[in-house]
C-alpha cells in the first residue's frame, strides 16, 4: 500500500434537533490507503452514510480534520472543494441518480462538462467509457429505457468520467438482483485491481467480506472495529472494546 489518500482525524458530525444534539459521528479515525478496497459497514442509523458524505467532501465536519491527499478540506471554500471533489472522487449511488431527460451518453459526459473539458475530448472519453461498461449500443437511450443493472453501469461510467483516484459507492447493489449485483461488484473489483481506490458503504457483511480488503464497522457513530484481509483470512486489528 502507498501513502493514505484519505484520512479522517477525530472527525465528528453533530446535528441540532430542537434542544437536543444528535451525534451522527463521534470522533472517528479512518485511514484509507491508495489502492485499497474499503467497506464502511453498519446498520441503518449507524453513521455510515454520514461517513460517506464526509469522506466524499459533500459535508463539513463539526469537529476534526479531513485530508484528501494531505490537503485539509476544511481549509477550502465551497468552490475549491467542488473542483477538488470533481477531479479526485467519482460517486456511485444506490438510486443511480441519472438525469432522466439526458441520454446515457449525455449523463456520462456531464461531470466532464463541469470540469470544462472540450467537447471533442468529452465525446472521445464517453465513447471509451461506454465500451468499458459494455453499453455502446445504449448511448442514445434514456435511463427509463434501460434496466437497473444497465443504469448502474452508466453510473459507474459517469463516476469514471474525470478519471478520479477514488470511487465512492453507496450501497451499489442495493436496488439490484443478486446476479446483477455480483456483476457490478466484479466490475468494481476489476477497477480496484487496475489501481482505483474503492470505498463502499454497505450494510451487507457478506458483500464486504467477499470483495473488499479493509472493513470499518460503524455503530452508534463510532468505529466498532477494523478488519484487514491478508490472503483469504480476515484479521481484526482494532476494536472499540480495546479502547
Amino acid at each position: 500500500m502507498e501513502k493514505p489518500i484519505i484520512e479522517l482525524q477525530k472527525v465528528a458530525r453533530y446535528y441540532e434537533m430542537g434542544e437536543a444534539i444528535v451525534k451522527a459521528l463521534d470522533c472517528i479515525d479512518i485511514v484509507i490507503e491508495k489502492g485499497d478496497f474499503v467497506a464502511i459497514m453498519g446498520p441503518s442509523g449507524s453513521g455510515k452514510s454520514t461517513s460517506m458524505n464526509l469522506i466524499g467532501s459533500l459535508d463539513y465536519p463539526t469537529k476534526g480534520r479531513i485530508f484528501l491527499e494531505k490537503e485539509n478540506i476544511g481549509d477550502l471554500d465551497e468552490s475549491a472543494l467542488a473542483q477538488l471533489r470533481g477531479k479526485k472522487i467519482g460517486f456511485i449511488f444506490q438510486q443511480f441518480n441519472l438525469i432522466p431527460n439526458l441520454t446515457v451518453k449525455e449523463n456520462v459526459m456531464l461531470p466532464m462538462l463541469f470540469q470544462e473539458i472540450e467537447k471533442e475530448e468529452r465525446e472521445r472519453k464517453t465513447k471509451k467509457l461506454l465500451e468499458i461498461v459494455e453499453l455502446s449500443d445504449r448511448a442514445e437511450y434514456y435511463p427509463n429505457q434501460i434496466s437497473g443493472g444497465q443504469q448502474q453501469r452508466v453510473a459507474i461510467a459517469r463516476a469514471l468520467a474525470n478519471d478520479p483516484q477514488v470511487i465512492l459507492a453507496d450501497e451499489p447493489t442495493g436496488n439490484l438482483d443478486t446476479k446483477t449485483g455480483n456483476k457490478i461488484m466484479d466490475f468494481l473489483k476489476k477497477l480496484n485491481k487496475e489501481g482505483k481506490t474503492i470505498i463502499m458503504v454497505t450494510h451487507d457483511s457478506d458483500l464486504a467480506r467477499n470483495y473488499t480488503n479493509t472493513i470499518y464497522s460503524v455503530r452508534d457513530g463510532k468505529i466498532e472495529y477494523i478488519e484487514k484481509k491478508t490472503g483469504k483470512k480476515w484479521r481484526r486489528i482494532s476494536s472499540s472494546k480495546e479502547n
